[in-house]
């Protein structure tokens, strides 16, 4: 531990992302990426915009990228707000919208989101020294509105939720909206194209919504580092403020040129998420066959159990015959394994070795 160090820095315990490695022949079902290549027209536009433009800076207020958004969301681009990924841009509104302080000593924490979640949450408000409370999932990992502790502040989720891939429909969240319309409410659509419904356009009814989502999953951008926050003026106000006072040019050329693209190419993005969405059903399938328990999911990963194996020793096994997937070593959902959904190719290759796995004898 370095003696020049802050006090804040020694006591993080920074978020742990999904492993990259190098390994030829990988199969690679661990961090939720999009199996198939990006929209051919993002490609086009990312070879487009790099010319000698790149010695000037992009546009600070990125206007092109977010009218392109707008447009294919249905909401006026001054509704939207971009930035280095859906990550950046949930940092911003923990900064810019996720008051962590207490009007009084001993008060409870105002800040409320599930305790099976994106595990970033907790990371972002150690960061900001945010207090926050956990929200209990009931047994079947619903997320239980009516629990929601009436002096929270505000509360975040993600849906579809992770790691679970359970997602709350529309009308359950606009109720809550209007049962909490002095409530802050923040709603993480990292995996909605594949299955949920987005709450988009509750935006333009409700000033207490903010709904952030990302090029990552379902527009095969991973690598560009792309994500939005759709919400009322006054709302990304805040994050104007905060981006402003970090970095005023958070979206280079190359990356606004290709999001542009991507977002507009509606006939891509249709036979995407339908190509998943169907191998997703193949892999569930497949699972359930083998013995697995699989949580319904409406993202690009399922998760699920075996009854008679552990979690941890299922991911080391497919690990052995380099083939990755996501445990948390976390209470409740030890025995689970977050599984990508890849190609028809490698989802027969995973529920092979699976297969192999279980049928062989066991020490």
């Amino acid at each position: 531990m370095s003696k020049f160090w802050s006090a804040l820095v020694r006591e993080l315990s920074p978020y742990t992302p999904g492993e990259q490695p190098k390994i030829p022949g990988l199969i690679k079902l661990n961090t939720n990426e999009n199996p198939y290549p990006p929209s051919a027209r993002a490609i086009e536009a990312i070879q487009a915009a790099a010319n000698e433009g790149l010695r000037l800076y992009p546009d600070p207020e990125s206007v092109h990228l977010r009218q392109a958004i707008g447009l294919a969301c249905g909401v006026p681009q001054d509704h939207v707000f971009v930035g280095n990924g859906s990550d950046e841009v949930l940092a911003f509104v923990f900064q810019g919208l996720l008051d962590g302080r207490s009007d009084c000593p001993g008060d409870p924490p105002p800040v409320i989101f599930p305790d099976i979640t994106y595990s970033f949450y907790p990371t972002y408000c150690r960061l900001y020294r945010i207090a926050y409370a956990l929200l209990p999932l009931t047994q079947d990992f619903s997320i239980p509105f009516d629990q929601i502790p009436a002096h929270a502040r505000a509360v975040i989720f993600p849906n579809p939720n992770a790691p679970t891939g359970k997602a709350v429909g529309r009308k359950e969240i606009a109720s809550l909206l209007t049962a909490r319309p002095d409530r802050l409410v923040v709603v993480d659509e990292a995996y909605v194209d594949f299955g949920a419904e987005s709450c988009v356009p509750l935006t333009l009814h409700h000033p207490n919504l903010l709904v952030t989502q990302s090029f990552s999953k379902s527009r095969a951008l991973a690598g560009l580092r792309v994500g939005f926050a759709i919400g009322q003026p006054a709302l990304l106000d805040a994050l104007h403020r905060v981006k402003n006072s970090f970095n005023s040019y958070p979206i280079d050329r190359l990356a606004a040129a290709g999001a542009a693209a991507a977002i507009l190419d509606a006939a891509w993005f249709e036979q995407n998420r339908t190509r998943i969405v169907h191998s997703r059903q193949s892999l569930t399938k497949g699972l359930e066959a083998l013995g697995f328990a699989v949580i319904p999911s409406h993202a690009n990963f399922v998760f699920a159990q075996h009854p008679a194996f552990e979690g941890a020793g299922l991911a080391r096994a497919l690990r052995d015959q380099n083939i990755l997937v996501r445990h948390f070593a976390v209470p409740r959902i030890e025995r689970y394994l977050r599984i990508t959904v890849g190609t028809d190719d490698e989802v027969r290759q995973l529920l092979a070795a699976l297969a192999e796995i279980i049928s062989s004898p066991r020490p």
